[in-house]
């Protein structure tokens, strides 16, 4: 009993300091977005300037919007595209599915750089202008797989005599998937779309060869930023960035709660 309680103490230290290590910097982060002193390593004081900084800077704030224009359109068609092309290759057999399903893992484990370097070729022997439209094309190319993956991990627990039953009930194909598959499916749907728009509002690589000279998005502007040294307006947009993330995994949550309730 005494052995059990201290591989208890043991593992539960342990997981703390896993989770420290993990968070400290991200706490750091947000509590030096408050500090009345440009220099990081020296607290003066609390002070939201900084927020206000960032709110005047009209560059970040158009960053900002570059970078929600492409997430949104981005995460629509990838999830559209995603959710069409998971359930298809579950409920169909075809010649070379194998090989296209095999395809779909190659934007995941694929080095971002060469994928970046691929897309520009492409872009570039296409004679399309680098600008919103290839930001918003490259996006959707990585970010299909993983909405696929999610929405097939769900998929392999689906009961197919649920379709079969809605089938016999003289319901139609679209019936079928609008009013069965989809509400069933519906949390890895949201999860994978969460996940393209997290992907989308974070790459730096890609964009950064897609993008051209007349579009900037928020990480290449905080890149451009970071490399002349880490201010705390950084911090605050840093800080604004989790806030929203975190408040995206939230509501998800309280979506599947909700759902599973129903």
């Amino acid at each position: 009993m005494k052995k059990n309680k201290i591989k208890k103490g043991v593992l539960s230290g342990y997981s703390f300091l896993i989770y420290l290590f993990l968070y400290a910097p991200i706490i750091i982060l947000i509590a030096y977005s408050f500090n009345d002193s440009k220099v990081n390593a020296v607290w003066k004081g609390f002070t939201l300037k900084w927020y206000g900084v960032l709110s005047q800077d009209i560059d970040i704030l158009t960053a900002l919007k570059n970078s929600l224009v492409v997430a949104f359109f981005s995460t629509v068609i990838s999830t559209f595209v995603g959710t069409l092309a998971a359930v298809g290759m579950y409920k169909y057999k075809f010649k070379g599915k194998t090989v296209l399903d095999g395809l779909l893992y190659v934007p995941i484990i694929i080095p971002e750089i060469v994928m970046g370097i691929s897309l520009l070729v492409f872009f570039s022997e296409a004679k399309v202008s680098l600008g919103i439209i290839t930001l918003i094309l490259a996006h959707v190319t990585f970010s299909i797989s993983y909405v696929v993956v999610v929405i097939r991990a769900k998929l392999n627990g689906f009961d197919k005599s649920l379709e079969d039953a809605a089938m016999d009930l003289y319901a139609n194909e679209f019936q079928t998937f609008s009013k069965v598959t989809l509400p069933i499916i519906a949390p890895a749907v949201a999860a994978g779309a969460l996940m393209a728009l997290t992907l989308s509002l974070d790459d730096v690589i890609i964009s950064f060869f897609v993008s051209g000279p007349s579009y900037e998005t928020l990480p290449l502007k905080i890149y451009s930023m970071v490399r002349v040294g880490v201010t705390p307006e950084i911090n605050a947009l840093s800080t604004v960035m989790i806030v929203i993330t975190l408040s995206f995994a939230i509501i998800s949550e309280i979506m599947q709660l909700k759902y599973r309730k129903d």
